[in-house]
Parts: C-alpha cells; sequence; structure tokens
C-alpha cells in the first residue's frame, strides 16, 4: 500500500471483508443459516439454500440486507442466537491490527463505517475489540440508509465534517466503493481476497489490496 498520508485527514474503514475476515460472514449465510432452516422445516439443505436464495436477491444491498431483526422475523431464525454459535469464525484480516495502529498514529479522525447491524458490531467487539482503534463508529441502520446509496454520505458527513478530498476509503464491495467514488472520495482501496477461503467474484476496477503490509 503506498498511501499519500500527508495529504489524508479522515480514513474510513469498512469491517467485515476490510478489517475482518468474510469467512465468517459467508459461512453464516451460505452455510449455517440453510442448514437451521432445513432443520426447522424438515427439508434438506440444498432445498433450504434454493429456498432461501430468492430472498437473498431481493434484498442484497438494501438496508433489510444487513438487518438482523428483518430476517429473524422473516425466517423464524432467532439470528443473533445462532451468529453466538459459530462466533469463534470472527477474526482479523492480516496485519489489520498493525494497519489500524498506523492509522491511528496518522490521522485524527478514524471511523469504522459498516452496512453491519449494531447488534452484529457489538458481537464482533466482543471478539475483536476492534472498537479500541476507532474514533467514532457508525453502523448504516442508525443513518438510515446502506453505503451503496448516496444519502449515505451526506449522512455521514452531517454527524461530523469530512473533506473527500483528503480522505481514505477502504472497502471490499465494489457497489459501495462506486457510490464513495460518486462522492468524490479520493483516495479509495478494494481487497483483493475477502474472505480467507474463496476467491473473488470478480475484481475490482478500484486498486486491489492483498493485506495491510506497510
Amino acid at each position: 500500500m503506498k498511501i499519500d498520508w500527508p495529504n489524508i485527514n479522515t480514513v474510513l474503514l469498512d469491517m467485515d471483508g476490510t478489517l475482518l475476515d468474510l469467512h465468517f460472514d459467508n459461512y453464516f449465510w451460505k452455510t449455517h443459516v440453510p442448514q437451521i432452516y432445513a432443520r426447522n422445516n424438515n427439508i434438506s439443505q440444498e432445498q433450504a439454500f434454493e429456498q432461501l436464495l430468492p430472498h437473498f436477491q431481493r434484498h442484497m444491498g438494501k438496508l433489510e440486507w444487513y438487518c438482523v431483526d428483518f430476517w429473524s422475523d422473516l425466517l423464524n431464525i432467532d439470528i443473533m442466537l445462532h451468529k453466538a454459535e459459530v462466533a469463534d469464525k470472527i477474526s482479523y484480516r492480516p496485519q489489520a491490527q498493525v494497519f489500524l495502529e498506523k492509522c491511528r498514529n496518522e490521522v485524527d479522525d478514524l471511523r469504522l463505517i459498516t452496512n453491519g447491524h449494531r447488534k452484529v458490531l457489538n458481537l464482533k467487539i466482543k471478539y475483536t475489540e476492534i472498537d479500541q482503534y476507532f474514533d467514532s463508529m457508525h453502523c448504516s441502520h442508525e443513518l438510515g440508509y446502506p453505503k451503496e446509496q448516496e444519502p449515505y454520505w451526506e449522512k455521514l458527513q452531517s454527524i461530523s465534517a469530512f473533506d473527500p478530498e483528503t480522505t481514505l476509503f477502504l472497502d471490499d464491495s465494489e457497489s459501495v466503493l462506486e457510490s464513495a467514488h460518486k462522492y468524490g472520495i479520493k483516495h479509495i482501496y478494494s481487497i483483493a481476497k475477502p474472505d480467507s477461503k474463496n476467491q473473488r467474484d470478480a475484481p475490482s476496477k478500484f486498486t486491489m489490496i492483498e493485506n495491510f503490509t506497510i
């Protein structure tokens, strides 16, 4: 990573797939939830995934997609209870903590911005203590929009102003990065391998980083 630190005043960092290994989230939604849904409905895991997939596709990228209460009600599954069952899979990506320390030393405005629900954030704080690094932590539900949508950035700006020209942003989602780019954020990086166990579906048009070696 070649970051122009003298011209960076604000650092905005995604959590899942950027600082933390996306394997936990992918495993939960693609394997653990279908197993539970299959058991609850007396069907096979393959049938369960086939039934769940249209729901996933319909809500992906929307605020509902990131809402554990929405999925608990829709699927009649206690999402947070079952996330806790596999919480041992929550982990940092390689060198993420070293990078966070570097950010702490370089800027006075370091923010975690996640589409994840506050309940999920609290679970991940319990296992990683990731909150110790940040000046502030923002969940999209509390801003009313996911990062994919333009009004999100205005809401974030209204909480505490930042200059897009001197802002560094890292995320693993292409649609989120596109949204940030349209808003005018200048220093943007993508993640080459958000899930340690799987490859990306497609390369990013933004500069991709393999790890946080500085």
